[in-house]
C-alpha cells in the first residue's frame, strides 16, 4: 500500500484555511504519489491546542462542519486520515474526545478516540476531552491499521506526576495490527526527535511492524512544531518472527520546520535507511556538577547542545517569531538595541524571521550607556541591514527625575531610578508600536526571567520574548555558533565580536555588571536547570556538588519572581519546561524547596 504523510501547519481556529490545504494536500497525495491512504497529523481540522476554544458551541460546530466538507469534497479512491474533535459517544465524562477518523469516498468510515490525555507541561486535554474505552484495527489494502494518537505511544515514557493505567499500544497489538499511524501534535524541545525515534524503535521491535508517525507544524502561540515526520520499519531482509534481528530502521523522513508531503511503501522491502538532522546531542537535563561541563566535539559551546541542535534551535526560534507574526497579523516588528548580547540574537532572529525589511532597531542610550555599547548596537544593526535609529532617553529621564524629586525627598540614587529607565525605553517602544502597527520584540532570556532581573512595564513589555527559553549560557552559545557558522561561509562575525567579549550589563547605574546582582551565569544555570526541569529541592541540589547557600539563593530568588513571570510576555518554548503555559506555579507561597 503506498502511504503519504501529509505535514501540515494549521491554524487554530481557521477551519477555512486549514479545510483548503487538507484537501490541497491530498489531491497532492492523489495525482504526485498515487497514494491508496494520506495520513494528516492530530487535530488538523481546528489547529493544536484548541483550549478553552472547545467550550464555544460555534467552534465545535465549525470543526464538524469542516469534516462534513472533507468528506464531500476529498477525492475518492483513497482512505484520508484527518485529526478532529468529536462528541463523546460514552455515557457520562466530557462532552468532546479528540478523534483520528478514516474518510473514504464521501464516508467516515473508521473512527479511535484518544485515550492519554496529557495534563503535563503545555498541555491541558484532560480537561477538555473524555478518554477512549475501545480500540480497534481498521482493515484497507490487506493491513491492519492501528490508530494512536500522539500521547498513546508515549505510556512509557517517564513524566513526572502522570500514571496512565491504560495501554493503547499493548490493545491494538493484541487486535494483530500490521502498521500502527501515529497522528501528533509533538511540540519541538531540543532532543525530542530524538525521543521519539527511540520510542517508535521500541514499538517496532516490539510488534514486527511498521510505525508511521505523522507530526505536525508550525507554531501556536509559545508552541513551535518542528515536523520531521517519519517511519520506523523492520529492517529489509529480516526473518519473519524475528522482530530484533536486525534492528528497525528509518524508512522515512519529512522536512524540519516546513510542510512536507512525502510517500511510502508498505511493500518497499529494499527501502534504505533515510537521512535526517538526528546529530543532535540532546539537552543536558541533569546538569553537571562544577567544573565537569563537557566541551568536547558533542558540545563544543558547554551547554549540552551540539553544534547541529544549536542550527536546528536557531530554525526552531526562527519559525516561531514568523508564525507569530503571520498568525496575530502582523507585519512588522521591533525592538530596542542595547549593545548586549540578548538584544543582538532576538534582532537577528527577527531579521531571519521575517526579512530586515520588516524589523525597526532602536538604540535608547541614557547618561550611563557606553560609548562601545551605542557603537556595537550600530555596527549589528550595518550587518542585519535592518532600519535603525536612534531615541536619547536623556531628556525624559531627566524630566522623570524632576517631577519626583520632591516626592523622593533626596532618597539616593537606587532600584527606583534605575527601573525608571528601562520604563521609560518601554514606553517609547510601546508607542511606536500603537503608531505604526508594529509587534514589539522583548529581548530577555530564561536567566533574567527565573531571577526577576528584569523590569516590569519596561524591559517585559512586547508582545513576544523570543528568547525568552534560553538561559544565558544558551544565548552565548546559539551566537558564538551563529558567527562560526557566518565565519565558515567567508563572511565575517555577525554579530559583533566585542558583544560577545564583554561582561553582561543593564547599564542603568554607573559601572554596573549583571554578576554585582547575580551568581555568574555558568553557575546559575546549571542550579537552574537542576531547579526547573528536574524540580530538585535546594537540599538534593547541595548534594549534587553545588553550593547549598548558593542554591537555596537561587531558589528563593526565583521564587519570589513568579509575579513577574505571570506579567510577561507568551516565550517561544524550547526547552522540555518553558516559562508560561508549561509551569504554572502560585505567587503567593511558601517557599518551601529550602
Amino acid at each position: 500500500m503506498r502511504i503519504s504523510i501529509a505535514q501540515i501547519n494549521s491554524t487554530i481556529g481557521d477551519f477555512r484555511g486549514n479545510l483548503d490545504r487538507m484537501l490541497r494536500f491530498a489531491e497532492r497525495a492523489v495525482k504526485e504519489q498515487a497514494s491508496e491512504l494520506v495520513l494528516f497529523p492530530e487535530l488538523a481540522v481546528c489547529g493544536y491546542p484548541p483550549m478553552d476554544l472547545l467550550d464555544q458551541d460555534r467552534f465545535v460546530e465549525l470543526n464538524a462542519l469542516s469534516v462534513h466538507t472533507l468528506q464531500r469534497e476529498l477525492p475518492r479512491g483513497i482512505a484520508v486520515g484527518v485529526g478532529f474533535v468529536g462528541r463523546n459517544p460514552y455515557a457520562g465524562g466530557k462532552a468532546l474526545v479528540n478523534e483520528y477518523g478514516i474518510i473514504l469516498d464521501g464516508k467516515l468510515v473508521f473512527e479511535q478516540i484518544k485515550t492519554l490525555l496529557p495534563t503535563y507541561d503545555v498541555f491541558d486535554e484532560a480537561r477538555n476531552f473524555e478518554r477512549a474505552q475501545s480500540w480497534s484495527a481498521f482493515e484497507y489494502k490487506n493491513e491492519r491499521i492501528g490508530i494512536a494518537v500522539c500521547e498513546d505511544v508515549w505510556r512509557e515514557t517517564v513524566t513526572p506526576g502522570t500514571y496512565y493505567v491504560d495501554d493503547p499500544v499493548r490493545a491494538l497489538l493484541n487486535q494483530g495490527i500490521s502498521l500502527l499511524c501515529v497522528p501528533s501534535a509533538s511540540p519541538y524541545y531540543a532532543g525530542k526527535l530524538r525521543a521519539r525515534k527511540a520510542l517508535a524503535e521500541r514499538i517496532c521491535r516490539r510488534g514486527d511492524l511498521p510505525i508511521v508517525y505523522i507530526n505536525a507544524v508550525g507554531a501556536n502561540d509559545s508552541i513551535i512544531f518542528d515536523g520531521r515526520s517519519f517511519i520506523v520499519a523492520p529492517a529489509p531482509g529480516r526473518k519473519a518472527g524475528r522482530p530484533a534481528d536486525p534492528e528497525p530502521v528509518m524508512s522515512l523522513a519529512a522536512k524540519s520546520f516546513e510542510e512536507d508531503l512525502v510517500g511510502w511503501d508498505t511493500a518497499a522491502g529494499d527501502a534504505a535507511e533515510a537521512a535526517w538532522d538526528i546529530e543532535d546531542a540532546g539537552p543536558a537535563l541533569s546538569a553537571a556538577a562544577p567544573g565537569t561541563e563537557a566541551r568536547d566535539g558533542a558540545d563544543p559551546f558547554g551547554v549540552g547542545l551540539s553544534r547541529a541542535e544549536l542550527d536546528i534551535l536557531e530554525n526552531a526560534l526562527v519559525l516561531g517569531i514568523r508564525e507569530y507574526m503571520e498568525k496575530c497579523g502582523f507585519s512588522r516588528a521591533h525592538l530596542g538595541l542595547s549593545g548586549g548580547i540578548d538584544s543582538a540574537l532576538a534582532a537577528y532572529l527577527g531579521v531571519r524571521a521575517v526579512g530586515k525589511d520588516r524589523i525597526a532597531a532602536f538604540s535608547m542610550p541614557s547618561r550611563f550607556s557606553s560609548q562601545g555599547s551605542k557603537d556595537d548596537a550600530a555596527e549589528l544593526a550595518r550587518n542585519l541591514g535592518c532600519s535603525y535609529s536612534v531615541l536619547p532617553i536623556e531628556p525624559v529621564f531627566t524630566s522623570f527625575l524632576d517631577t519626583l524629586k520632591e516626592t523622593f525627598g533626596g532618597r539616593p540614587f537606587d532600584l527606583a531610578e534605575e527601573n525608571l529607565q528601562a520604563r521609560i525605553r518601554g514606553s517609547l517602544m510601546m508607542a511606536y508600536s500603537n503608531k505604526f502597527g508594529s509587534m514589539l520584540l522583548a529581548t530577555g532570556n530564561k536567566s533574567e526571567l527565573a531571577m526577576g532581573y528584569c523590569t516590569l512595564y519596561g524591559d517585559m513589555c512586547g508582545a513576544l520574548a523570543p528568547i525568552g527559553d534560553l538561559f544565558k549560557t544558551e544565548v552565548f552559545a546559539l551566537c558564538r555558533r551563529i558567527n562560526e557558522r557566518s565565519r565558515a561561509s567567508g563572511n565575517g562575525s555577525v554579530i559583533p565580536e566585542a558583544i560577545l567579549a564583554k561582561p553582561p550589563s543593564a547599564e542603568l547605574r554607573p559601572d554596573q555588571k549583571d554578576q554585582d546582582s547575580l551568581p555568574p551565569y555558568e553557575e546559575l544555570d546549571q542550579i537552574l536547570k537542576l531547579y526547573l526541569f528536574e524540580n530538585l529541592s535546594g537540599q538534593e541540589i547541595a548534594r549534587r556538588g553545588w553550593d547549598p547557600a548558593l542554591a537555596d539563593s537561587v531558589i528563593k530568588t526565583a521564587a519570589r519572581a513568579e509575579f513577574k513571570r505571570r506579567q510577561a510576555p507568551p516565550v517561544l518554548k524550547v526547552s522540555p519546561r518553558a516559562f508560561g503555559m508549561g509551569r504554572r506555579m502560585p505567587i503567593a507561597r511558601a517557599i518551601h524547596e529550602i
